[in-house]
């Protein structure tokens, strides 16, 4: 039996968190600009309004 659509909307926004906390860790870790910009962008893909720099500082 498959898992009814509220399971799954929880499951996508637990991996999303998961994703953007790594996503937070190499932000932070990142040194140029252009690997921010990369991190950035890629983020944004998974949550549009996601902020990385404030979170991390």
């Amino acid at each position: 039996m498959g898992r009814c659509e509220r399971q799954r909307e929880l499951a996508r926004r637990r991996k999303r968190r998961v994703q953007l906390t790594k996503m937070r860790v190499k932000y932070a870790a990142a040194t140029s600009d252009t690997e921010k910009a990369e991190i950035l962008a890629k983020a944004r893909r998974m949550s549009p309004f996601v902020e990385l720099a404030a979170a991390a500082e």
